[in-house]
């Protein structure tokens, strides 16, 4: 209860790049607001507007990626 509360280091703060694990499409300021994220075998895992457009079906159906 007495413990300070550690601050985050400046690295944390910052955006990680991320990419889309289906067509591969960067984004350098991390995810866009527009990108869905899915958790897939303990891994997190970003896809772009335009993969998950074309996946929303098997997405609503909480398939895993591989099976698309």
């Amino acid at each position: 209860m007495d413990q300070p509360t550690p601050r985050p280091t400046p690295s944390e703060n910052q955006a990680q790049p991320v990419v889309c694990a289906r067509c591969g499409t960067q984004s350098p300021d991390g995810a866009p607001p527009t990108w869905t994220c899915s958790v897939e075998n303990g891994a997190r895992q970003y896809f772009c507007v335009d993969c998950a457009r074309a996946n929303l079906r098997a997405i609503e159906g909480r398939l895993d990626s591989a099976w698309w």
